[in-house]
């Protein structure tokens, strides 16, 4: 006589329980005892278990003595440290083709009033130059306070002009506030995130400090490229201490400062930040454990293997927290 399916399951329910119940009262081990590890991880709730898997992007610039841009590397001449620890590579991309968000910051403090006409017309040169249809450009006028110009980040190159042309005159200088600013604006934008700042480097305003300007830019992984306005009638008397801290901040973040007295100077510095722009090489990695609880991770990179290595700059950001300051 056959036994109908709903006996046969019960029984094949029952089978199990009642030998693990044998198993507890006579103190015979279960197989989930005898190994600590599995027990561990079926107890162990799912919202615990903490893998840091987050890529790190490294945008890297490698230039020869003279400062030209060096291209044709390979990924098995870049060597990628993390606190001292080697990294594997896990993307490489050469003069990345990643789309670009540049957030260009013009000084409008009364200091720079008679270099603007020449600031707006080569910052326009530079827009038209640079941008590509995946590209887009947001426009900042800085004085006491920033203000974008632009409605929104752009490709169009009209109303770049635009923007650029209405940034209007302001009184003192907020400098590391324009750049907390446009960072908390990048931080959300895909692709390379570029802050271009046209100033004299004065800055009496800013209720940001300096160590907070330099974190937002790099919790977005901008680039800062300085352009430092000489003014030639103040040059022997300048304070030179908002120098010092853009020379650090472009550094800090990977990108690179240059110095402009003329309209020449401002174009030539405009050029070669496109140029760098369109060589540079993408490093990306998954990082390995760490024994270090610190915030902050340093970030290392070398070129090996061809000849003139040594006479190479490679510039690429300090590194990067790995919690986010509240905004």
């Amino acid at each position: 006589m056959r036994k109908p399916a709903t006996t046969l399951l019960l029984i094949g329910l029952l089978v199990p329980i009642c030998g693990l119940w044998a198993q507890q009262t006579t103190g015979q081990p279960n197989p989930a005892q005898q190994n600590p590890a599995h027990t561990d991880r079926q107890s162990e709730p799912a919202t615990t278990l903490h893998v840091d898997v987050k890529l790190v992007n490294v945008f890297v610039t490698v230039t020869d003595e003279h400062g030209a841009p060096i291209g044709g590397l390979t990924k098995e001449n870049f060597v990628l440290k993390e606190d001292d620890q080697a990294q594997r590579i896990a993307v490489f991309d050469k003069e990345s083709a990643l789309p670009l968000s540049i957030a260009l910051a013009i000084d409008t403090s009364l200091s720079t009033r008679h270099d603007l006409p020449l600031e707006q017309a080569s910052a326009k040169r530079f827009a038209h130059t640079i941008l590509r249809p995946v590209d887009a450009l947001s426009v900042y006028g800085f004085s006491q306070v920033a203000r974008e110009s632009t409605p929104g980040y752009t490709a169009d190159l009209k109303r770049i002009d635009e923007g650029i042309d209405h940034i209007r005159l302001g009184e003192s200088t907020a400098m590391y506030d324009a750049i907390y600013v446009v960072s908390r604006a990048l931080d959300h934008r895909k692709g390379r995130r570029i802050i271009v700042l046209i100033t004299d480097g004065e800055d009496v305003d800013s209720r940001i400090e300096y160590k907070q300007a330099l974190r937002a830019a790099e919790e977005a992984e901008a680039l800062i490229y300085s352009v430092i306005i000489v003014p030639i009638e103040a040059s022997a008397g300048r304070e030179i201490g908002g120098e010092h801290a853009l020379i650090q901040l472009s550094e800090d973040t990977g990108g690179k400062y240059y110095y402009a007295t003329s309209a020449a100077q401002l174009d030539d510095a405009f050029r070669k930040i496109s140029d760098e722009l369109r060589t540079q090489y993408l490093l990306a990695y998954y990082p390995s454990q760490h024994t270090s609880f610190s915030e902050f991770r340093r970030i290392e990179v070398k070129v090996a293997g061809v000849p003139e290595a040594p006479g190479y700059r490679v510039r690429h950001r300090a590194g990067y927290y790995t919690t986010k300051s509240d905004p």
